[in-house]
């Protein structure tokens, strides 16, 4: 029986109370399991962080509002409004009472709009399935327009369940490069990561491998056999945790061409406690306090002995699981790039508070000093997303619509593509 308006009305009431009331730790018993599993409390407290320091502060929740949904699901939004503008909280209702998505708007449902340095005339695009089972994904290939052969690049998304083109509200950076690209005579093949894909099949004992090598590799083996596509010419292109996975990938499959690496993070597990306690000084109180508490208590534990395949994912980190965490702290990108053979090619926004030129970019340049076919590049006026800016860095950076900057298109262009 589909949830009427009144009812999903009243779930929507309970949400946007606990979000007023900052109680976050009681968000999830209104989650459906798949949405559960893609947002922990600890990543909607950072997240509703975030937009309280790029508005200058919450100052109320107002009453939700039912749209049209989808033939399941009914569609609520709930303003924000702050010292500085607001935004939207946007969430579906199902007939079982859950809530089935998530996300905060800034900006009003403002859709993503192409780089000006792209042109759809040149490139063509078609749907593509990667791998098999139940966890198989889906993703596009982007052509150029004209004869091959073309090198080519397989896109890597962040930390997190990302769609093929990395959305975030507005923003679709991998969408961005993949279409910058196309019209730079470089194939492009990007995909929805399985956590965004299939939220509700993955095994509990579901790792960062799991993640990132099956589709990366089937990824890589669709390019091969492809009649356009030069097989010598085949890279890895990952950005943040993407770009942490993108070794590990070329380790398992030695044939890559080379790799690049945007915004990779690098060290070990303590990005997310560095972010928050960014979000701390911006908004100091008692919810982000509780936040990089809580999230310092659960790194300690990743990082010590006493992580177990047992231990519960509600005292871990984003609320991952423990053989996530296990299989993330194995994995040492660091060591497994110095020891490919591989070119690189790594880029660095200087305004990137996530990842950082002195926590991460430094760690990056000390393992592959010894490399001469790496090259690496910062970007001073670029965030996170490799978005242009000035000033000092704040959440606002990653809300407002952007792109990719065009120098950072075309320098990746030129080193995939050398003319």
């Amino acid at each position: 029986m589909r949830m009427n308006g009144d009812g999903a009305l009243e779930v929507a009431r309970r949400f946007a109370a606990l979000l007023r009331d900052e109680h976050f730790d009681r968000t999830v018993a209104l989650f459906a399991p798949p949405l559960r599993a893609a947002v922990s409390s600890e990543a909607l407290r950072l997240a509703w962080a975030a937009e309280a320091a790029a508005h200058g502060g919450i100052r109320a929740v107002r009453e939700p509002e039912v749209e049209a949904g989808e033939t399941d699901l009914l569609r609520v939004r709930i303003a924000i409004t702050c010292a500085d503008g607001g935004f939207t909280v946007v969430t579906s209702v199902g007939d079982d009472g859950r809530l089935h998505g998530l996300r905060l708007d800034p900006h009003g449902g403002a859709a993503w709009q192409p780089p000006h340095y792209t042109q759809q005339d040149r490139f063509t695009e078609r749907e593509v399935l990667l791998g098999t089972g139940p966890l198989a994904v889906p993703g596009t290939l982007t052509l150029p327009q004209g004869p091959g052969p073309w090198p080519a690049a397989v896109l890597l998304a962040g930390g997190g369940p990302f769609d093929r083109d990395e959305t975030s509200g507005p923003n679709k950076p991998l969408k961005d490069l993949a279409w910058g690209l196309a019209c730079r005579q470089v194939a492009v093949l990007r995909f929805d990561k399985p956590t965004f894909a299939h939220p509700d099949r993955l095994p509990a004992d579901f790792t960062m491998a799991d993640e990132y090598l099956p589709p990366a590799l089937a990824a890589l083996h669709l390019l091969r056999q492809h009649p356009d596509i030069d097989p010598d010419r085949i890279h890895l292109l990952g950005h943040s945790m993407g770009g942490k996975a993108a070794p590990r990938i070329a380790a398992a499959d030695p044939s890559v061409a080379g790799l690049v690496l945007l915004a990779a993070d690098a060290q070990p597990m303590h990005r997310a406690v560095r972010v928050a306690r960014h979000l701390a000084a911006l908004t100091p109180g008692p919810s982000t306090d509780q936040a990089v508490a809580s999230l310092t208590r659960k790194a300690e534990l990743v990082a010590g002995p006493e992580l177990t395949p047992d231990t519960p994912p509600e005292l871990l980190p984003l609320g991952f699981s423990a053989a996530y965490w296990l299989d993330l702290r194995a994995y040492d990108p660091l060591t497994t790039a110095a020891a490919l053979t591989h070119p690189m090619l790594i880029l660095q926004g200087g305004r990137d508070y996530q990842v950082t030129v002195a926590d991460d970019l430094a760690l990056w340049q000390q393992a592959l000093a010894h490399r001469p076919e790496v090259r690496i590049r910062i970007h001073q006026d670029l965030n996170h997303l490799l978005f242009p800016g000035n000033g000092a860095p704040t959440p606002a950076d990653y809300s407002k619509p952007g792109h990719v900057a065009l120098a950072v298109v075309d320098e990746i262009a030129a080193w995939l593509a050398p003319r």
